[in-house]
């Protein structure tokens, strides 16, 4: 087991977690999502973004059991974030537009009609 010491303790614990959460999420995403919709939203490949991924949950996730270390602050956890954030904020929206079939045709607001 481990013994939190302090409140900021407690609050770099639960930014690890979160950390972690946000890159197994991406990392979810990105096995689900076809191949061919990142080569259609003129993305990185699939497979890159899947070793960049997996890379980052690694990382959070030895912040989380502070393994060799690494805590919420660190460089790698920090960059895997980032990682992370760039992939749901700038990939996700786009390779899901192309899985919908874009905006376009009989879609309605939540879908194909």
């Amino acid at each position: 087991m481990f013994e939190i010491h302090s409140f900021l303790d407690l609050i770099f614990f639960v930014l690890a977690v979160a950390a972690f959460g946000m890159c197994a999420w991406a990392l979810f995403h990105a096995i689900r999502t076809p191949a061919r919709a990142f080569a259609m939203a003129q993305k990185l490949s699939k497979k890159l973004w899947l070793l960049f991924l997996s890379l980052a949950t690694l990382f959070t996730f030895a912040a989380v059991v502070g393994y060799a270390g690494l805590t919420a602050i660190s460089f790698f956890t920090i960059i895997s974030v980032v990682a992370s954030g760039v992939y749901l904020a700038d990939v996700k929206p786009a390779v899901g537009e192309i899985g919908r079939g874009g905006r376009g045709g009989n879609n309605g607001p939540y879908g194909p009609w």
